[in-house]
């Protein structure tokens, strides 16, 4: 019970700073999705580059590593490119939503192309790639209180409780509460990660490069990438595709707008990518996991960072592992379901009745916070696939957005509304028929190279979206008007 109690102030102080933030702030919709535009570099810094840190960090990267070796060496390197490319994208994108008071990620779309339908169609697509990555909060959550906790709360009450804390206060404090709690979390899981990754291989191999000389002694070329399947192709089109779908997702997209002037961005740039670098000693645990727990399989590999840790250490230990991971559950998850009320609230709703008020539109969106709480619930309790097949899913659905953001920003915009809608929605169909079908590039052109066929199959999809974009965009886009001299207009 040691552990438990642990894991509970962990809980209750996750709650106390979430109702606290709010204190002294007029709740509008603006304040409560965007923080007023006027969050300074360090929670902006925690806003976008210690949201990395979420459930997946925890035991998907982990498992990752337990699992598959070499490939989960992909979830180190995308988050670095991202943070190179936000250099350059994200502070036109604020320039934009500071000028028009832009609140959600859809807005940006209806602003851009003049569309209030492009904005709803936006909204749907990010609703719906949110939910997988929901769901894997919440998974991730009760793995995490259910392990750590020895069995004492199941899995299925803890996902139920933590549903509960997180839908409370992101309807109370929105992304106050957020911001304050991802100051806690963020100092936890870094401290937790440090002392597992240097502390498991020093116990267990007298050292890291022991423990990887006992790795591959025992898995000969497990720490390479594979010839073929998860290969050098594949590896770097999934990292691309990772990247450039990093800040299409809704919620990392508008928590871009909470930052009071571009600088920060630039300023964060510079440090972010070495943040990605904590993500090393959560690959340590989980390969020092391969030796120390062995024998999980498929899904089960996500247990093995808090299998090694419940193996290792006494119950008080493991409740601070366990509080770790229960924030990195609570604060992303929060974001995600703030983020999708507001772009459903503001872009679907507000479409469906133009005459709403921001007031109507401000209750509606907290008013939907536990709606999208129960859907997630469901799928939570009735699917399936690992934690990091669910990110991925949710990763190549968001990156089908990235075209239509890129050509909207040069002075004269390339993409049309009717181009950057069509090129979506068959985007976004691509990743459908392949997620329930589970095709590969593969098994559609078996005739094509090795190193074609394991491309990560989101490719076909963005590939697919890029012609259609261009090709509607082109026979859509209007001609450009000559406007005659003022003098030949008086003759």
């Amino acid at each position: 019970m040691t552990a438990l109690a642990v894991i509970f102030v962990f809980l209750a102080a996750a709650i106390a700073l979430g109702l606290r933030a709010r204190r002294g702030k007029d709740m509008d919709l603006e304040q409560w999705s965007v923080g007023g535009h006027g969050f300074g570099t360090t929670f902006v810094f925690l806003l976008l580059a210690g949201e990395i840190y979420t459930t997946f960090t925890f035991l998907g990267a982990s498992g990752w590593a337990y699992g598959k070796g070499a490939p989960a060496y992909y979830i180190l390197c995308y988050a670095s490119l991202a943070y190179v490319l936000s250099y350059w994208l994200l502070p036109p994108i604020w320039r934009y939503a500071k000028e028009h008071r832009l609140i959600s990620q859809s807005d940006f779309f209806v602003a851009k192309f003049s569309s209030p339908l492009l904005g709803s169609l936006v909204a749907v697509v990010g609703v719906i790639a949110i939910i997988p990555y929901l769901v894997l909060q919440l998974k991730g959550l009760g793995i995490i209180v259910s392990v750590a906790s020895y069995g004492h709360v199941s899995a299925h009450w803890a996902i139920v409780i933590g549903t509960v804390a997180l839908t409370v206060y992101v309807t109370i404090s929105g992304i106050h509460g957020s911001a304050w709690t991802a100051l806690l979390k963020d100092i936890t899981i870094l401290a937790v990660v440090l002392f597992l990754g240097l502390y498991l291989p020093l116990h267990y191999f007298h050292g890291i490069g022991n423990m990887f000389h006992a790795v591959d002694h025992a898995k000969p070329e497990f720490l390479t990438l594979p010839s073929s399947g998860m290969s050098t192709s594949w590896f770097a089109s999934t990292v691309l595709l990772s990247a450039i779908g990093f800040y299409m997702w809704p919620h990392t997209f508008s928590a871009s707008y909470t930052a009071h002037n571009e600088k920060v961005f630039r300023r964060n740039a510079i440090f972010m990518p070495l943040y990605q670098l904590v993500l090393l000693f959560v690959f340590f645990a989980g390969f020092a996991a391969i030796l120390v727990v062995p024998g999980l399989k498929g899904a089960d590999a996500d247990l093995s960072l808090l299998r090694i840790t419940t193996a290792t250490f006494p119950p008080w230990a493991v409740g601070i592992v366990g509080g770790a991971g229960l924030l990195t559950a609570l604060v992303p998850g929060s974001l995600l379901l703030m983020t999708s009320a507001t772009c459903l609230a503001k872009n679907v709703y507000r479409v469906a009745r133009p005459a709403t008020s921001e007031a109507q539109i401000g209750r509606t969106a907290k008013l939907l916070v536990p709606a999208l709480a129960l859907v997630s619930l469901y799928f939570t309790f009735n699917g399936g696939s690992s934690l990091v097949s669910l990110l991925l899913m949710g990763y190549a659905l968001v990156t089908q957005l990235f075209p239509a953001v890129l050509g909207s920003l040069s002075r004269r915009p390339v993409v049309t509304k009717q181009g950057a809608a069509v090129g979506i929605i068959v985007g976004v169909s691509t990743v459908a028929v392949v997620t329930l079908t589970g095709v590969t590039v593969g098994s559609l052109l078996p005739y094509l190279p090795e190193p074609v066929k394991d491309l990560n199959v989101g490719i076909i999809a963005l590939f697919l979206n890029v012609v259609v974009t261009l090709a509607v965009s082109a026979a859509t886009r209007e001609p450009a008007c000559q406007k005659l001299p003022l003098a030949t207009e008086r003759v």
